[in-house]
């Protein structure tokens, strides 16, 4: 089994890096940046879980909030082996700018359970998720904290996760998650909303860029829910997909794939390997293909200090979490390859999730061609206005983008004042 890149850089001290080469940059009050620089609450919980064959095993899980100061916090649940704590900080981290950045009126939070999710059969899912949710109850409300579905996380968990609140409260409180099937108050566009907002961050940098849109070539790697809605949405859109990977391995062809034959066959086979005509390539070796646009849209840490100086992509649009490290930043600047970065770029889900629990809250939905407008619309401001400040200062899109949200921030926290 061909796995993604392993981790190098600890994906806190990535965050912690990526923060204070910006708080560096700006005239913040003495004291603020070690505030923000720091969580605010961390639970860390070890519960019991009852298996199908009788037995209790015992699971670590963590939920994180990085920071209140702009509303209540958001950020998804991981389900995944590899969950550690400072993983669950940086995420939160990045949540708070993130939303900052986009003009959400949210706070930073990420949650994460030490499980790898295909081990478990439904009904061990099913009762691990639901006993997650009665610890983490102590944080979790429409007001405070608002989880969604992330890695290893889906529609259906949340739907849990809503439920077992609900049960607790002793009505249906439908805005305590987002990400749910529609049917329980999920918002529609919201499993594409990731992948759509990926697919208009690509579309403004082509155009800021001077780059052809139609016909440029794209290559994802990570086949999932954000990686092939990607996928499929710059297919329709024109652009040549010519590669992309799961963690069982990679396909290329430099004709280009027909990714709804291609999500079809992901249906029928659980992985993009084998695809008919296609010629088998690895995780590590798709982000070396030549492309006009990289989508990193596995794990963090997949581009490097060490492949850095290999990639071929033109513009690295980035779909996962903290892909590419400080050091490949570096190396990418100097090479002249744009990063749109993860906190610009894979805004689109929580701008939906917004929306999402805003309908919850009202009662009243909008259509999917509602949903999607107002989605198109921030995007495309988000990337402009980015795009200004990088090109105004001299800075990389990603230091633009954090300095706007990290601003966007202190500022908040400085007109709030500190009580008492």
């Amino acid at each position: 089994m061909t796995q993604p890149i392993a981790v190098k850089d600890d994906p806190w001290e990535m965050a912690q890096r990526q923060f204070w080469q910006v708080a560096r940059r700006l005239s913040l009050r003495r004291g603020l940046p070690e505030l923000l620089a720091t969580p605010q609450r961390e639970l860390t919980i070890r519960f019991p879980v009852r298996m199908d064959d009788g037995t209790i095993r015992v699971f670590t899980g963590y939920r994180v909030h990085h920071s209140l100061v702009l509303g209540p916090t958001k950020g998804g649940i991981r389900y995944h082996q590899d969950v550690t704590l400072n993983e669950v900080r940086a995420l939160a981290m990045w949540m708070t700018w993130k939303c900052a950045l986009v003009n959400l009126p949210y706070g930073g939070a990420k949650g994460g359970v030490v499980v790898d999710p295909r081990r478990l059969s439904p009904g061990e899912l099913e009762r691990m998720t639901r006993r997650f949710a009665s610890e983490i109850s102590i944080l979790m409300n429409p007001q405070g904290d608002i989880p969604a579905p992330d890695v290893g996380t889906n529609d259906q968990i949340m739907a849990w996760i809503m439920d077992t609140y609900s049960m607790h409260i002793g009505q249906p409180i439908s805005a305590v998650v987002t990400g749910k099937p529609v049917l329980v108050g999920g918002s529609l566009g919201r499993k594409e909303a990731t992948g759509r907002g990926l697919m208009i961050a690509a579309r403004e940098a082509a155009r800021l860029l001077g780059l052809p849109w139609r016909g440029a070539t794209v290559v994802v790697q990570g086949f999932g829910n954000v990686g092939s809605a990607t996928a499929r949405l710059m297919w329709e859109e024109g652009c040549c997909v010519i590669a992309v990977s799961d963690v069982r391995g990679g396909i290329c062809d430099p004709r280009g794939l027909d990714v709804p034959a291609l999500q079809q066959h992901v249906a029928a086979t659980g992985s993009v390997v084998g695809f008919p005509g296609t010629t088998p390539i690895s995780n590590r070796d798709v982000l070396d293909l030549p492309c006009t646009f990289l989508v990193p849209a596995a794990l963090e840490g997949q581009i490097t200090g060490e492949n850095a100086d290999r990639l071929q992509a033109q513009v690295i649009v980035e779909g996962a979490n903290g892909p590419t490290t400080p050091d490949a930043d570096a190396i990418l600047e100097a090479r002249g390859i744009t990063v749109v970065p993860d906190i610009l770029a894979n805004s689109g889900g929580v701008i939906v999730s917004y929306f999402e629990w805003v309908q919850d809250l009202q009662y009243f939905f909008w259509s999917e061609d509602d949903i999607n407008r107002r989605l198109e619309r921030l995007m495309v401001r988000g990337v402009h206005e980015v795009a200004a400040l990088a090109q105004s200062q001299g800075i990389s899109f990603r230091l633009a983008a954090l300095q706007r949200a990290v601003q966007r921030v202190a500022s908040a926290l400085a007109t709030r004042g500190i009580y008492p």
